[in-house]
């Protein structure tokens, strides 16, 4: 089920809302929109979501450097907070960090995203910087979008989902505070064995 737009977004997510005081158990995303949308790639990355989290942080913690280590373990301690029913639209301050692979932790600095709407709901992109995101999200359940979307460029087109399997992304977003939420992305195709996404709004 995807986040419909404006109005009937509201409406949406006035019935998840209600869904869960009704059904605490309910998984929004039961498989149908995210089996007709993800690739057959990225399902498996999702599936090894956690997995591939837990062997990143336990490289980045061993091997890197003791200040990143302390940026990144400061992110990972604030917790997943309801997101549904919420608006994420906005201008936002954002960051990668990569953990484990080539090197074991590196933190960038903050570029520029933006959330704002297109027919498919709510979307991401990476505004500023050389390396560029964009995509768009799937309920999955209170706590956390499900995210599908593409790496580009700066100066090329975005190209669409499945397209081209290097440039697709899949991960989870969470809110992590009252403006702050986390893009997390398991086994990144270049680099990295996992990539955090730290957005702030602005």
């Amino acid at each position: 089920m995807t986040l419909l737009p404006k109005a009937l977004n509201t409406r949406r997510r006035l019935l998840a809302g209600l869904a869960l005081l009704l059904f605490p158990g309910i998984a929004f995303a039961d498989g149908t929109m995210a089996a007709r949308t993800l690739t057959k790639t990225d399902k498996e990355r999702i599936a090894r979501y956690e997995a591939a989290q837990k062997s990143a942080i336990a490289e980045a913690r061993k091997g890197g450097d003791s200040a990143e280590v302390a940026t990144l373990d400061a992110l990972l301690a604030l917790k997943p907070q309801p997101i549904l029913g919420g608006d994420i639209r906005g201008d936002y301050r954002c960051r990668t960090i990569k953990l484990g692979g080539s090197l074991p932790l590196t933190v960038y600095g903050w570029f520029n995203c933006r959330i704002d709407e297109d027919d498919l709901g709510y979307r991401l992109t990476k505004t500023s910087g050389s390396q560029r995101l964009t995509g768009h999200f799937i309920d999955d359940s209170a706590n956390r979008l499900l995210y599908y979307g593409v790496s580009y460029i700066a100066g090329d087109k975005p190209g669409r989902y499945g397209a081209k399997a290097d440039d697709d992304q899949v991960g989870y977003f969470l809110k992590t505070g009252p403006s702050s939420y986390r893009l997390d992305l398991p086994l990144p195709t270049f680099e990295s064995k996992f990539d955090i996404i730290e957005l702030k709004k602005r």
